[in-house]
């Protein structure tokens, strides 16, 4: 009998089965057959449909492909090396040791002085003499010679005490091509002679002609003794030159004098009026020589040195009573100290010794009391060191740049600021004698010269030199700062002062607005669209949700425009009822919910939906209008009637801004600590009441811990203050108009809608039947809310966060018309900042194609292209495994 049931069990199993696979086949037949069925231009048009989604996806990633592309071939140049373009070497016939070298900007002409009064002016492509002139200097002997930064004038100091000065420039003019000279000689492919002069064609077809400028004045007595350093300057104005001068005797007295010229404009007649003043003597010890001699272009100061490693500063500020201002060791005891110049702008001072050690002084004002003026030579940077002692320095006209040769005749060209070095040469020649070198003013070559009058030039090109990664990205310690910090300034009110092109502040700046936007907007639109998708009325929803989307459609430079003109104004008008706004708007919403829940169901069930949304609307706003009439009694009782002063740590404490700071920290721990104390029984006994009067007593319980909150936040600002913390000087600073904060608000109100659309699509796309499980066990609506619906729709509130976070990082007219475009480096809430959209926008119409500037920009532009990529990339990852756990529910 069971044999007989098991196999009628059997049988019905296997009919069962079989008429499975038989449903399954007609089931399959049927969709055959409508397939059949279908008309071929359905067919047509889904095939073609997935051909250009499939083609215009590739597109997509072929031009996201070619932008990257495109912006590393801009920004590649950039940190490329630089190339040697050519290299000439020859004898020169001077028969004397040459003591100074000049060469003109388009590297044509060269002249070399001679230690006996010879000046040789010659062709550098091809060393043909073009003019020789001998100066007499009677019976005197040169003993030392300097210039001046463009070293067309020089001053020669002898053995007899006196200085003379000389020209050794070129003088520039224009021939037209109708007016050359039929009698030309050749003297390569660019250049052509005649009489001294070099005629070189341009590409305006008609010709630059060169010649030299050489001239030699009268002898000033200055000393009894040998001149042993001197230095030249030259300044003022055309019509009133100054000239400036400093010298050392073999005695080591230091003397300056200063020149004052002044030209009749009508005869060009010059008066000259000469006044020296001797220094404080350098008190130095016996055996101990002055190596070299340094002034500044105003003759404020003056530098000298020794062969024992000490430089000494003067302060010649007071010119009638210089100051000896400073004694700084700047190598080793025994190590002299061998040539010394300043760069461009004369902040900073270069000094090489005879270990072959380069070093970089900058004079800074740290108040110290070891120097008579507060101030004190600082070593900046320690240069890579040359293999034999520094026999010369020569600085750049236009740039950080210098060159230094060694007692080997190794040349190498530094930039100081980025502390590279740029080119390393070797003299081919004879290296038993010392050599002068200079570079040549447009920085593009140099050419090295030895005392027997060996020439060797190189032409050079190094587009970029300024800019390595290194200043990019570190820190570097620029002139006129007292440490190496990030700094963008890509340009100045002067041509003296070096561009700073690090990107750490503009990225910095596109980061803290982000933030400020992030801290204000999401929020926001995280807790509107859980509003909107789980408690508002479907007729309010429907109403509210497109007046988001549409808040998307307004123009940034409109948003722009109101926070620069309206918003800025009066934000710092009233900035104590702003910061008041902050705990007033959201007791506004708690005070309109309990005023909600007290009313009788039989009202709450009849006016819900939009009127209710008019009441938390009109309780923000009472509150609101509440704290812009209490604003300035607020200021007064916390801020002491001025919140800006209060922000530049001139009055008060640090306790009120904390006390409203640790305020919403300190209710969530007062209401966490009432939880875990009396949570079941307050729960029960909430059960037990009425609708009505359990809404009384949940707002009692509220204010109750409202005011718990405010003497534990009061507390723990008042014992942070007690310890010594306060928030100025760090997230809080000096006010400026255009800020963080407002920037903050308008940047907010542009991503608010990315994120609530979709975090509100996000939210509705959650299955219904979890939110109906998780009723049915007896959950509330809010507890639904942020238990289930949140966590199942993670994936797309994060993607919206991040795209709310892209949105925001992205933005640049509100930050371009608002921000106040300054990059600056700190979280102060009050301040300014610049982001990279912004720096891009502002600068990019204004540089020069292909500059450095230009390309900087460019790699601005890929590293927010990067940034963006990564951010993504990360976010995607995220959201995957939000995705991954939102599949298991």
């Amino acid at each position: 009998m069971a044999e007989n049931t098991n196999t009628t069990g059997h049988s019905d199993d296997y009919g069962t089965e079989l008429k499975s696979q038989q449903s399954s086949a007609a089931i399959d037949e049927r969709l055959r057959q409508r397939s059949m069925d279908t008309r071929a231009s359905v067919k047509l048009g889904e095939n073609v449909a997935k051909w250009v989604i499939t083609v215009g996806g590739l597109m997509v990633i072929v031009a996201v492909l070619g932008i990257m592309l495109f912006l590393f071939r801009v920004v590649a140049p950039m940190l490329g090396g630089g190339e040697v373009l050519s290299n000439v070497r020859y004898q020169l016939d001077t028969q004397q040791d040459v003591i100074w070298v000049n060469g003109d900007e388009f590297q044509t002409l060269g002249s070399v002085v001679a230690a006996e009064g010879r000046v040789i002016t010659y062709h550098i492509p091809t060393g043909t003499e073009i003019g020789r002139v001998q100066w007499d200097f009677g019976d005197a002997v040169v003993t030392a010679v300097a210039g001046t930064l463009s070293r067309d004038r020089i001053a020669l100091g002898f053995d007899d005490g006196t200085v003379r000065f000389a020209d050794v420039g070129f003088g520039t003019s224009t021939t037209a091509r109708r007016n050359l000279p039929s009698d030309l000689i050749t003297l390569d492919a660019r250049d052509r002679l005649r009489e001294g002069r070099v005629f070189t064609e341009v590409g305006t077809g008609d010709f630059r002609t060169l010649f030299s400028e050489n001239d030699l004045s009268d002898s000033e007595q200055i000393s009894e003794f040998p001149i042993v350093a001197v230095d030249y300057r030259v300044g003022g104005t055309r019509e009133r030159p100054t000239l400036a001068f400093a010298t050392v005797d073999s005695e080591n007295v230091v003397r300056v004098s200063r020149s004052r010229v002044n030209v009749n404009m009508m005869t060009g007649a010059q008066t000259v009026t000469t006044t020296t003043v001797e220094a404080p003597p350098l008190g130095l010890e016996e055996g101990v020589s002055v190596t070299g001699i340094l002034l500044s272009g105003t003759a404020d100061r003056a530098i000298v040195a020794t062969d024992d490693g000490v430089v000494f500063r003067y302060d010649l500020r007071n010119f009638d009573n210089p100051q000896l201002a400073e004694r700084r060791r700047v190598g080793d005891p025994g190590v002299a100290v061998t040539a010394m110049t300043f760069l461009s702008g004369e902040e900073s001072l270069v000094v090489g010794s005879e270990d072959g050690t380069i070093s970089v002084y900058f004079r800074l004002q740290t108040g110290t009391s070891e120097t008579s003026d507060g101030r004190e030579l600082v070593r900046a940077r320690v240069h890579a060191p040359m293999p034999a002692a520094v026999v010369d320095l020569s600085e750049a006209q236009r740039q950080k740049e210098f060159s230094a040769v060694d007692a080997e005749g190794n040349v190498w060209i530094y930039h100081s600021s980025s502390d590279e070095v740029l080119f390393e040469f070797a003299r081919s020649g004879d290296v038993t004698t010392n050599s002068a070198a200079m570079i040549f003013p447009r920085s593009n070559g140099v050419m090295l010269v030895s005392q027997g009058g060996e020439v060797e030039a190189w032409q050079y090109q190094n587009r970029h030199p300024e800019v390595t990664l290194g200043v990019l990205f570190g820190r570097v310690w620029y002139e006129g700062y007292d440490r190496p910090e990030f700094v963008w300034q890509s340009t100045a009110g002067t041509d003296l002062a070096e561009p700073k092109y690090s990107l750490v502040p503009l990225i910095f700046g596109t980061l803290k607005a982000a933030f400020y936007a992030m801290i204000f907007g999401a929020p926001i639109a995280l807790m509107a669209a859980v509003y909107t998708s789980e408690f508002v009325h479907a007729g309010v929803r429907s109403t509210v949700k497109p007046m988001m989307e549409m808040m998307e459609a307004l123009p940034t430079v409109v948003l722009g425009f109101i926070a620069a003109l309206v918003l800025a104004p009066f934000v710092e008008e009233w900035i104590a009822a702003v910061i008041l706004g902050f705990v007033a708007l959201p007791l506004g919403l708690m005070v309109g919910a309990f005023i909600w829940q007290t009313l009788p169901p039989r009202i709450v069930l009849r006016y819900d939906g939009m009127p209710k949304f008019i009441l938390m609307g009109v309780s923000i706003l009472i509150t609101a209008w509440l704290a812009y009439s209490i604003g300035p009694s607020f200021e007064r009782v916390l801020f002491q009637g001025d919140f800006k002063a209060w922000t530049t740590g001139r009055i008060g404490t640090g306790t009120p801004f904390m006390f409203l700071i640790l305020l919403p920290l300190s209710y969530v721990g007062a209401a966490w600590g009432f939880r875990r104390l009396f949570g079941q029984a307050y729960s029960a006994r909430m059960r037990a009441l009425p609708r009505d009067q359990a809404g009384r007593l949940d707002a009692l319980r509220w204010l109750a811990l409202l005011v718990a909150a405010l003497g534990i936040s009061f507390l723990a600002a008042s014992l942070l203050t007690l310890v010594g913390y306060d928030p100025r000087g760090g997230f809080v600073d000096s006010y400026q108009q255009r800020n963080a904060l407002v920037v903050g608000f308008v940047m907010a109100f542009a991503v608010i809608p990315n994120i609530y659309t979709l975090t509100e699509d996000a939210l509705n796309s959650v299955p219904t039947h979890l939110r109906a499980g998780s009723l049915a066990t007896g959950a509330t609506p809010w507890q639904t809310a942020i238990w289930i619906v949140l966590p199942t729709a993670a994936s797309g509130v994060f993607s919206a966060m991040m795209m709310g976070f892209g949105r925001a990082v992205g933005e640049t007219m509100i930050v371009v018309m608002a921000a106040g475009n300054t990059p600056i480096m700190e979280w102060n809430l009050f301040s300014g900042l610049r982001t990279l959209s912004a720096n891009i926008a502002i600068e990019l119409p204004e540089a020069g194609k292909d500059g450095t500037n230009y390309r900087v920009l460019f790699l601005a532009a890929l590293t927010l292209f990067l940034m963006t990529f990564v951010i993504n990339t990360f976010a995607e990852l995220i959201r995957q495994r939000f995705r991954k756990r939102a599949f298991q529910l």
